[in-house]
């Protein structure tokens, strides 16, 4: 079987890299796995979670979970550490980046209005080849290497509100805006000066709108609230500028073999796909939460695999590698524990405890491959000062891919650090 990646990432030399792995070669790159550090640390579920003391950002609807006077801020950083595997080949990499950025306030009754800013998808990658046919190096009578690399993702702004219908049924919508740049290189040298290396690659600026529905209805059974819940996230179309080029490189001068700069839509049509999730929790009130998820993305069809640009690495279509899109599907579990959120002698007792695990599939193959990450999640949230202010602190352990089939084995541990800030506005006061 032909190899899918042949050669493990360098060390990146690039530090912009917001983030990082040689399966961020393909599509739009590595997709981020929505949330807080709140719903990260808990298996990344979030669709059925109702809690008045964070901000959910998985559902639309969940924003309605709330005091009526709160006003709430959600900011999270996330640290990724990598080991990749390759045969007898390992490589390192560390990472850092903004994992989300949300404030929500009341709007009327049991109503809320939120906005934020997360990642959607990253590209950083950075390995290199040497070439080994007998037959070029006899013609180019030296050594030669071939190396790629990418940096940039999207990100998505976002604004939705919520409201919550005679105390059981949320309804929220979302609208949200894609923006990025990604730049993915293909670069040839030669180790005789006389022999031309060549430079070639795709520059896109892209954007595009979409839109998330979210619903949950929860159940009181006895001492007990039941939630079920689902989204639906529409698919759209990416628009932009594209710029294709080729240099010839040597040590004297560069030449332009080709340079094109057009928009993506006359280029080829490539479509985010939509998403549908989900959920159902079972939670006692200020004690415990056991929340499941699903979620699935059709993106067969969406133009990601056979576009110039985003089906291939830097060079021509021809080099393309065997990248086929495909559906994704995630299965997610956590659970939360609080000793006594009333203890006024034991700090510990307050604090909030999480623990999760998922099960993913990528939203592409690989030489017909599926590749599979699967992990456990561990986390904390640390009360601070008054009402519901905490500090959130979460790991991410977790494998992707695999060493056989020619692909890479990423191990990886993810740390997160989320800070919720919540405050009463919109009171008069009594006194001046």
């Amino acid at each position: 079987m032909a190899s899918v990646l042949s050669v493990l990432p360098a060390s990146a030399q690039d530090g912009a890299a917001t983030g990082y792995t040689p399966y961020s070669v393909f599509g739009v790159g590595d997709l981020y796995k929505q949330g807080s550090a709140y719903t990260r640390s808990m298996g990344g579920v979030g669709i059925a979670g109702r809690d008045r003391r964070y901000i959910n950002i998985v559902n639309p609807a969940a924003v309605s979970a709330r005091d009526t006077l709160a006003f709430m801020v959600d900011f999270s950083l996330l640290q990724n550490n990598s080991i990749y595997s390759q045969g007898n080949l390992r490589s390192a990499k560390n990472v850092m980046n903004i994992n989300n950025f949300a404030f929500s306030f009341p709007i009327w009754r049991k109503s809320a209005m939120s906005f934020g800013i997360t990642p959607y998808s990253s590209v950083g990658y950075d390995f290199s080849s040497r070439i080994t046919d007998p037959a070029i190096l006899s013609e180019i009578q030296g050594s030669a290497v071939t190396s790629s690399n990418g940096i940039g993702g999207l990100y998505q702004l976002w604004g939705g509100a919520a409201a919550t219908f005679w105390n059981r049924l949320s309804i929220g919508a979302q609208a949200i805006y894609y923006l990025g740049h990604i730049d993915k290189t293909t670069q040839t040298s030669f180790s005789s000066s006389s022999i031309q290396g060549t430079k070639s690659g795709y520059i896109m600026s892209l954007s595009g709108f979409s839109g998330k529905l979210g619903i949950q209805y929860e159940q009181p059974i006895k001492d007990l609230y039941l939630t079920v819940g689902a989204t639906y996230k529409l698919g759209n179309r990416l628009g932009g500028q594209v710029t294709n080029y080729k240099y010839g490189v040597s040590t004297s001068k560069t030449d332009t073999l080709y340079h094109h700069v057009d928009s993506l839509s006359k280029t080829g049509h490539v479509r985010l796909a939509s998403e549908i999730g989900v959920g159902l929790s079972l939670r006692k009130s200020e004690k415990w939460t056991f929340e499941l998820n699903w979620l699935h993305s059709g993106w067969s069809g969406t133009g990601i695999d056979t576009t110039p640009g985003f089906a291939n690495v830097g060079g021509s279509a021809s080099k393309a590698l065997p990248f086929t899109a495909t559906a994704s599907n995630s299965f997610r579990a956590g659970f939360e524990y609080i000793p006594n959120r009333s203890d006024i002698r034991y700090y510990f007792r307050r604090c909030a405890y999480r623990v999760g695990m998922y099960y993913d599939t990528d939203y592409y193959k690989l030489d017909g491959n599926s590749v599979v990450s699967y992990g456990l999640t561990f986390g904390v949230t640390l009360p601070v000062f008054r009402y519901y202010n905490g500090l959130t602190l979460g790991v991410d352990l977790g494998r992707r891919g695999a060493l056989g089939q020619g692909m890479v084995k990423e191990t990886y541990a993810s740390f997160v650090i989320g800070f919720n800030i919540h405050d009463i506005w919109f009171i008069k006061p009594r006194y001046n």
